[in-house]
């Protein structure tokens, strides 16, 4: 998403099919801490919810399936390519409470106020997360839920060590990092929120933890570096030929079962609070 006066960091995942792919992926494994953080943020039926950044619509639909018929969730993303695989699936879905809107942040416009405005893995894009919650705040009425979702990568590691995972998941995040993105954001939501002018938010973390047979657990961190390959080879983090990216999956799992590891995921945190 974009901000008045300030350019928003590139989506540097992209929006191409295997990132599609990927997305998938991805909410089969954190719906289900996306949905805990709403619901223990106070989502109920009958709620009016902004998803700001909603992509393929992922959490928009969660949203969605809380706040029943009776509410309404209004998604918006700047990437048209992702939105149109939003409405698609809402159309064969037949979800008649989600609506997508193609804009920048700066551009938002509404009839009126939102109950609750939320977001997963959109501060951790923004050159000033900081404007860019108060841009936001400003859709949602007085005592409305804030509520985000967000990465923190320092705490990913595997135990005994995986060598190839662990150096997947530092390339990552040096690309990351050298792309504008900041992959440390979720424990530094608490000062952001604060710094934003709310209340300071509630917190909670989980993680996503498996050993060699969790597969998907595996390709969550793994996928990333793979449609990343061409950003890290291109920015010097690290050659083709080491990052190896059709072996990488296959790699990690085999030194995980060598080793009878378990490779731990980003800290997945949720903070929110009311404007």
């Amino acid at each position: 998403m974009g901000i008045s006066d300030c350019a928003a960091s590139a989506y540097v995942l992209g929006h191409s099919d295997r990132e599609l792919e990927r997305l998938r992926l991805q909410a089969k494994l954190i719906d289900p801490i996306t949905q805990h953080f709403l619901i223990e943020a106070g989502i109920v039926p009958g709620m009016r919810i902004l998803d700001v950044g909603s992509g393929a619509g992922d959490v928009a639909f969660l949203a969605a399936n809380l706040v029943g018929p009776a509410g309404q969730v209004v998604g918006v993303d700047r990437s048209a390519v992702a939105l149109a695989t939003a409405l698609s699936r809402a159309q064969k879905q037949e979800r008649a409470n989600v609506t997508f809107h193609e804009c920048e942040l700066s551009a938002m416009a509404f009839d009126q106020p939102f109950d609750a405005a939320i977001g997963r893995y959109v501060l951790c894009f923004q050159p000033d997360p900081v404007s860019t919650l108060r841009v936001i705040a400003k859709q949602v009425h007085s005592g409305g839920i804030i509520l985000f979702h967000e990465p923190d990568r320092e705490l990913m590691r595997s135990v005994p060590p995986v060598p190839t995972y662990d150096r997947a998941c530092q390339w990552v995040g040096e690309t990351y990092s050298r792309t504008g993105v900041d992959v440390r954001i979720g424990t530094k939501l608490y000062s952001i929120f604060l710094a934003a002018g709310l209340a300071a938010p509630t917190m909670r973390l989980h993680a996503v933890i498996g050993g060699s047979t969790a597969l998907d657990e595996v390709h969550l961190d793994a996928d990333q570096a793979v449609v990343l390959a061409a950003d890290i080879e291109r920015l010097g983090v690290a050659t083709t030929s080491e990052l190896d990216a059709e072996t990488l999956v296959e790699r990690i799992t085999q030194e995980m079962a060598a080793n009878q590891s378990v490779i731990i995921g980003r800290a997945e945190i949720g903070a929110w609070s009311r404007v």
